[in-house]
């Protein structure tokens, strides 16, 4: 569906505009929205919830994309352990922001944790795709036919756990089935114990996963420190479950020898008795720590979650600033019109893409750079910038019709030819919902990691980070 109505002079001004934004720690009033703003923000999330609703099922799951393009929307048939947790702290915003009511919030997060509590699983884990519909595993994938294998993904289950944890704090009486249902997550499972004579098969990491068909792990590691699987490492050393120092194992950059994106900066550091490369990359003489694609939820989704910035303000909060603002001015240098935003995101024409900022991020297969602009980037952002965010988000949505109040946000569009995305996605969504409740009740969703094992061992830990960018 084509849908382009061009005002690129406002946009155009606003590129000019964060050309000449310092780089300096913003003020309070500059990150944090403004009551014209706030109200823009409840309208959003009313809009974006209301999306969610409509991608969730009678059974309690949510699809994992709903297509908008018809009289009526489709949900997918499939779903995954991401969005399922998506949906519950999603829920749990809207009750706590209070545009769901109170038993409302509770009937549905009750509902999903019932179909939740029936999934199959193994190892105390949860498997990659259910059908949303009925709650059964996968084993071809809808439209296709496709054999789906049966897998255990690390990052998705971290997520589902994730959205547990926030259930549980969200609707007390529930705690005691979450924690049976998560008695058997034991983070050891997917972990690598480090090995000196083996830093490179035994290097102290996550593995991706792992083939049930095959009773075999996957043949990757999740090594990259700034990326979305911090969170299972976060997961793992709140629940004492994994060592601590696994932190200091992962790379802040790849080392010096390495191939990647640019030749780092640093120089070792040894904490806990782990030493390590601490190095940095460089973008516009702003120095960072790199992603692995240079896209936004890579940097900005665990922090929704996980207070990083105000337990580690020189250090994550640091380059969690000095990211979004490199992502800001990679669209006012690389975009005429200014629009800013790469992140994985369904593609205007169809498929899917990841999207980033190839100097933020450390593969040499380069992330595309070009061809899609999605909102919920901008969403992620909210908490370093959050006039800048709203503004980019006005001026998708007055130039390309991107957003109705009934689904919220499409999930991208391609701002050189105006095509809209016909799809919302259950994790893009989730992701909004999650960053724009923390921008208007700071907090709102980070009570499982505030608090208990995780407070007392997270919070020291990210104390004693120095990152090489001060």
């Amino acid at each position: 569906m084509e849908r382009r109505t061009f005002l690129l002079a406002g946009a155009g001004a606003g590129a000019a505009a964060f050309l000449g934004c310092s780089d300096r720690r913003p003020s309070v009033s500059q990150r944090q929205a403004k009551p014209v703003e706030k109200s823009q923000l409840q309208r959003w999330l009313l809009a974006t919830y209301r999306s969610m609703e409509r991608l969730t099922t009678s059974h309690g799951l949510p699809a994992d994309t709903l297509d908008v393009s018809g009289s009526s929307f489709v949900r997918s048939k499939d779903t995954s352990p991401t969005n399922i947790g998506a949906w519950l702290w999603s829920t749990a915003a809207a009750g706590g922001l209070g545009i769901l009511g109170r038993t409302d919030m509770e009937q549905r997060i009750t509902r999903t944790v019932h179909a939740v509590e029936r999934l199959e699983r193994a190892h105390g884990f949860w498997l990659n795709w259910y059908d949303p519909n009925s709650g059964a595993t996968l084993t071809a994938r809808p439209g296709t036919g496709t054999q789906v294998r049966p897998f255990l993904s690390t990052v998705d289950n971290a997520w589902l756990v994730t959205g547990l944890k926030i259930a549980a704090s969200s609707v007390p009486s529930l705690q005691s089935r979450i924690a049976r249902l998560l008695s058997g997550c034991d983070w050891s499972f997917f972990y690598t114990p480090f090995e000196a004579a083996d830093p490179a098969g035994k290097p102290g990491q996550f593995v991706g996963g792992h083939w049930l068909d095959t009773d075999s792990p996957a043949d990757f590691h999740y090594g990259v420190l700034n990326s979305e699987a911090r969170i299972a490492s976060y997961l793992g050393i709140a629940a004492g479950q994994i060592p601590v120092d696994h932190y200091w194992r992962l790379f802040r950059t790849l080392p010096r020898t390495a191939q990647q994106e640019q030749r780092p900066q640093g120089r070792s550091r040894t904490v806990d008795g782990v030493k390590y490369f601490n190095g940095h990359y460089s973008y516009l003489s702003r120095t960072i720590i790199p992603s692995w694609g240079g896209s936004m939820f890579e940097a900005m989704m665990v922090p929704l979650f996980v207070p990083e910035a105000e337990w580690a303000p020189s250090a994550w909060g640091l380059t969690h600033r000095r990211y979004v603002r490199s992502q800001i001015e990679f669209g006012a240098r690389n975009e005429k019109s200014g629009f800013w935003g790469l992140s994985p995101c369904n593609k205007p024409e169809g498929g899917y893409q990841e999207y980033g900022v190839p100097r933020l991020g450390m593969t040499l297969q380069h992330y595309a750079s070009r061809g899609a602009i999605t909102p919920h980037a901008s969403f992620l952002a909210l908490s370093q910038s959050a006039g800048e965010s709203v503004r980019n988000l006005e001026t998708l949505s007055k130039n390309f019709h991107v957003y109705d109040d009934a689904y919220g946000f499409r999930d991208s569009v391609n701002v050189a030819t105006g095509r809209v995305s016909d799809f919302v996605l259950a994790l893009d969504q989730g992701m909004s919902i999650a960053a724009i409740a923390e921008g208007l009740q700071p907090g709102v969703l980070q009570k499982p990691f505030r608090s208990g094992g995780a407070a007392a061992r997270l919070r020291p830990l990210l104390s004693e980070e120095n990152f090489t960018i001060q």
